[in-house]
C-alpha cells in the first residue's frame, strides 16, 4: 500500500492562475508525508553504490509520473539517470544521491539498535538527499508549467557517491556540458548554505602476491603477501610525519590470509588519500605507490594496483552561495515538537565530544567560506559547472555523518523536516536562477575566474571503467 501512495501523481497539476514562491513552499509543505514515504523506502532498502537497483527505479518512476523525461543507465551505471523537463536555457541542474554505507545498521530508535540480517545503513542520510532533491524538481516543474518559464530542469541521480564516485563518471560522459549552473544538498546536524571546499581523494586497492609454505615445517620456502601489506603500511605511517598537515591518509586490510600456519600468497590494503590540492594529491600518491613498490620488492612478493575512485576538491561559488543563503534563511531551520525533543536529548547523551549546538536545529548558520574536511564527488561537478550547495538539520546536532546516530534520526520525522528545508531551499533557489541571466553570468565569470585560464579537467582517476562490483 505505502508503495502506491508514493507513487501516486503528487498532486502534479499546474494552477492555472500561476504561482508564486510562498505557493512552491505550501506545496511542499502540504505533499511532506508523501516524499518522506519515498525517503523510508529508500531507508530501508539502504542499497549499496552501484547496487541501488530499486532506489534509483522509484525515483526514476516518481519523476516520470509527474512529466519529467527520465534517461536511465547513463554513462554507463546502470542506476544512474537524467530527468528533464522544458526546453531552452538556462538548464540549471538539481543532483540527488541515494547509496547507503556497509558494515553498519540502526533502528530508527534513539537508542544502539541493530538490525539483525541488515548489513548497511543510510549513514550519510543519502536517502533524504534523493528524495528531497526529487520534491524540490516536482515542485519546480509545478511553477515553471504555472508561470509558463521558459528554461531547462535536469535531475541528475548520481549513484555511488561513497567511494565509487558515480559522478566522475558521469562528468567524463559529457553530461554536465550543458548545465549553466549545478545545486546540491546534504544531510548534516545544522543549517548552512556557505560556499565550501573540500579535500580531493583518490583511492586504490594495493595487492601483493606471495608464495604459500608451511608456516613452522618451511618457512623459507615461503613469501609472505601480508608481510608486503604491513612493509608498505609501516613506510605509509612513517610518512605521516613529512607530508601537508592537511593530509588525511586512511587504510583498512582487506586480506591477509586465513590460517596462521600458511603464509598467505594474496593480500590486499585499500587506501584513501586526501588533500585540498589535486596537484599535491598526485604528488602524495606517487610516493604511497613507491612505498607500495619497495615493500614488494623488500619482502619478496608481486606488487599491483587498482585505482578504485578518485574525486577534485569542491570549487566555491560565492555568487550562488549568496543566493542559496537567502533562500535558506527565508525557509527558516527546524522546529522540534515534544515527541521529537525527547527522542533527540536520548541520541545527544550518546554523542561524545558534543560541544555546545544547543538549539542548531532551528538556527541558520552565518554564511562564510568553509573549508571542508571531507570528499565528494560533486567536487567534479564543481569544476565542470557552477555549483553551490546547503546543508540541513536532518540529525540531532553534534551528530558525526557516518554514525548510528545519524541513520536513527534520518529515518524519523526530524529528518523527513531537515529534508524539506532543503527541499524548498533548492525550489526557491531554482526558480531565482531560472528568472536571473545577470546572476547567472555572475556565477560564470566567478567560475572561470576560480578555476583559471589553463585549467583542463581530468578525472583523478584516470580513464577505467566504472567499478560496479566495488561494494561486493
Amino acid at each position: 500500500m505505502r508503495v502506491l501512495v508514493v507513487l501516486a501523481l503528487l498532486c502534479a497539476g499546474a494552477r492555472s492562475m500561476g504561482e508564486s514562491a510562498d505557493g512552491t513552499l505550501t506545496w511542499l509543505e502540504d505533499n511532506r508525508g508523501r516524499f518522506a514515504g519515498i525517503a523510508d523506502l529508500i531507508w530501508e532498502h539502504a542499497e549499496l553504490g552501484y547496487l541501488e537497483t530499486e532506489s534509483s527505479a522509484l525515483l526514476q518512476s516518481t519523476l516520470a509520473d509527474n512529466g519529467f523525461e527520465v534517461s536511465g543507465g547513463v554513462a554507463g551505471l546502470p542506476t544512474a539517470f537524467v530527468a528533464t523537463f522544458g526546453e531552452g536555457e538556462p538548464v540549471i541542474g538539481v543532483l540527488a544521491e541515494f547509496d547507503a554505507l556497509p558494515g553498519i545498521s540502526q533502528d530508527a530508535r534513539p537508542v544502539r539498535r541493530v538490525i539483525e540480517g541488515k548489513e548497511s545503513g543510510h549513514a550519510c542520510g543519502h536517502h533524504l538527499f534523493g528524495a528531497g532533491s526529487v520534491a524540490a524538481a516536482i515542485a519546480t516543474k509545478r511553477w515553471m508549467e504555472a508561470n509558463d518559464v521558459k528554461g531547462t530542469l535536469k535531475l541528475f541521480g548520481t549513484p555511488a557517491e561513497e567511494g565509487g564516485s558515480g559522478k566522475v563518471y558521469m562528468v567524463r560522459a559529457g553530461l554536465f556540458d550543458d548545465v549553466d549552473a549545478a545545486l546540491h544538498w546534504h544531510p548534516s546536524d545544522r543549517n548552512a548554505a556557505n560556499a565550501a571546499t573540500s579535500l580531493a581523494n583518490k583511492s586504490a586497492k594495493f595487492r601483493f602476491g606471495g608464495i604459500s609454505s608451511h608456516a613452522a615445517a618451511a618457512p623459507h620456502r615461503g613469501r609472505s603477501a601480508l608481510d608486503g601489506v604491513e612493509a608498505m603500511n609501516f613506510m605509509v605511517n612513517l610518512m605521516r610525519e613529512h607530508v601537508p598537515q592537511e593530509t588525511r591518509i586512511h587504510y583498512v586490510i582487506t586480506g591477509g590470509g586465513a590460517a596462521p600456519n600458511v603464509v598467505p600468497n594474496k593480500a590486499e590494503v585499500y587506501y584513501y588519500v586526501r588533500h585540498p590540492d589535486a596537484a599535491q594529491l598526485l604528488e602524495i600518491w606517487d610516493r604511497i605507490v613507491a612505498a607500495g613498490e619497495a615493500a614488494a620488492k623488500g619482502t619478496g612478493t608481486v606488487f599491483s594496483m587498482e585505482v578504485m575512485h578518485g574525486n577534485h576538491s569542491l570549487l566555491p561559488n560565492e555568487a550562488l552561495s549568496e543566493v542559496m543563503h537567502r533562500n535558506l534563511s527565508r525557509v527558516g531551520g527546524v522546529s522540534y515538537s515534544a515527541d521529537e525533543r525527547r527522542f533527540a536529548d536520548t541520541i545527544g547523551a550518546s554523542l561524545v565530544g558534543r560541544g555546545d549546538v544547543g538549539g542548531f536545529e532551528s538556527m541558520i548558520q552565518p554564511r562564510k567560506l568553509q573549508a571542508g574536511k571531507g570528499s565528494t564527488d560533486v567536487g567534479d561537478v564543481s569544476w565542470t559547472v557552477p555549483t553551490t550547495g546547503l546543508n540541513t538539520a536532518t540529525w540531532v546536532p553534534g551528530t558525526a555523518a557516518h554514525s548510528w546516530q545519524a541513520i536513527a534520526a534520518g529515518g524519523t520525522s526530524i529528518g523527513h523536516k531537515g529534508m524539506m528545508v532543503a527541499a524548498k531551499t533548492l525550489a526557491l533557489t531554482v526558480q531565482e536562477l531560472m528568472g536571473s541571466p545577470e546572476l547567472l553570468r555572475r556565477a560564470q565569470d566567478e567560475f572561470d575566474q576560480r578555476r583559471g585560464p589553463e585549467f583542463e579537467y581530468e578525472a583523478l582517476l584516470g580513464d577505467r571503467e566504472p567499478p560496479l562490483d566495488y561494494r561486493l
